[in-house]
């Protein structure tokens, strides 16, 4: 999903050939400048030099003033996707509206007004379809954000040639990283200085989500303080997680979990991990040519939007 169907009506688009990823975090922005077919083939791949990667500070949460400052240091230009930070969104389950679909939208702003601390006034959103639950009842997952924020963030991105083509949450940006596969798999992923979060991906749809606490530093820990307490507790999420998925939504137990924690000891944690778990662990891959910048995968991500679209619908006439 391409968060926020309603905002991707709202800004125009472009047909640049250059993608880039914006990743909105709590202390920084992630921006990376990629050649478009950087999510097609590995054969028609542009080399890395081609490519242009950056952190930016954050004072007091500007980052309009961030994003502006990007563009005067990069020049960057093209087709923009933007990744929200987890304090910029909030996403709640409910049960789907017995409204026509063309209607849903606006029933929701009224149906989660008391869930979410953003006014319905200054409310965008959007929604994804959740598990059918025991009874029939069907959930669906509302996503909503400030709309006044995000037009003073589009506003500050869109210039010089570049434009707003989509905007997303780190959830879903971190699930276009994974391939399309039958089996459901896990994902644990973290942005620099974020919180952890678990996602259980299944043919290429996002089926849970989970942001955690307590593990914001977990890239400051020595590897005795992570074996000690971290990656127990860490294990007992994923395992609670997996109970969930398996025994609440009735789905066939998780083939994999995938690890993407942009830290100096990623391979050694996924390693333990391995240890505390039946289930094999693997780093998630990145695109071959960008592997070494694991730190801004969110916003990496967020390029394949067009990616996979395209492949769901490829997927969707071979059905047919």
């Amino acid at each position: 999903m391409s968060l926020l169907t309603r905002i991707n009506n709202v800004f125009s688009k472009n047909q640049s050939d250059q993608l880039v990823g914006i990743s909105l975090q709590q202390e920084s922005i992630s921006l990376c400048s990629l050649p478009a077919l950087v999510a097609t083939t590995p054969e028609e791949r542009p080399p890395a030099s081609d490519a242009t990667f950056q952190h930016k500070s954050l004072n007091q949460l500007d980052f309009s003033n961030a994003i502006a400052e990007l563009h005067s240091d990069l020049a960057f230009t093209g087709k923009c996707h933007i990744v929200l930070s987890t304090q910029q969104s909030q996403i709640v389950q409910i049960d789907k509206p017995n409204v026509p679909a063309a209607e849903i939208n606006a029933a929701l702003k009224w149906q989660v007004k008391d869930l979410v601390t953003i006014s319905p006034d200054n409310m965008v959103l959007d929604y994804f379809d959740g598990p059918i639950l025991a009874g029939g009842k069907e959930k669906i997952h509302v996503v909503c954000a400030p709309i006044n924020e995000l037009k003073q963030i589009v506003a500050a991105t869109k210039k010089d040639g570049t434009e707003v083509v989509s905007i997303t949450t780190v959830e879903f940006a971190f699930t276009n990283l994974l391939a399309t596969q039958n089996d459901a798999c896990l994902l644990v992923c973290q942005q620099p200085n974020e919180e952890i979060i678990l996602l259980i991906v299944k043919q290429g749809k996002l089926y849970f989500h989970r942001r955690l606490r307590g593990f914001k530093q977990i890239a400051n820990k020595t590897e005795d303080e992570l074996t000690m307490t971290v990656i127990d507790n860490l294990a007992l999420e994923v395992q609670r997680s997996s109970d969930y998925f398996e025994r609440q939504l009735k789905q066939a137990a998780i083939k994999e979990i995938k690890v993407l924690l942009p830290m100096e000891s990623e391979s050694f944690f996924a390693r333990k991990l391995a240890e505390n778990s039946h289930i094999p662990v693997t780093l998630l891959a990145l695109p071959e040519a960008y592997q070494q910048h694991r730190s801004y995968a969110a916003a990496i991500g967020a390029t394949m939007h067009e990616a996979k679209i395209a492949e769901q619908a490829q997927e969707t006439m071979h059905v047919s």
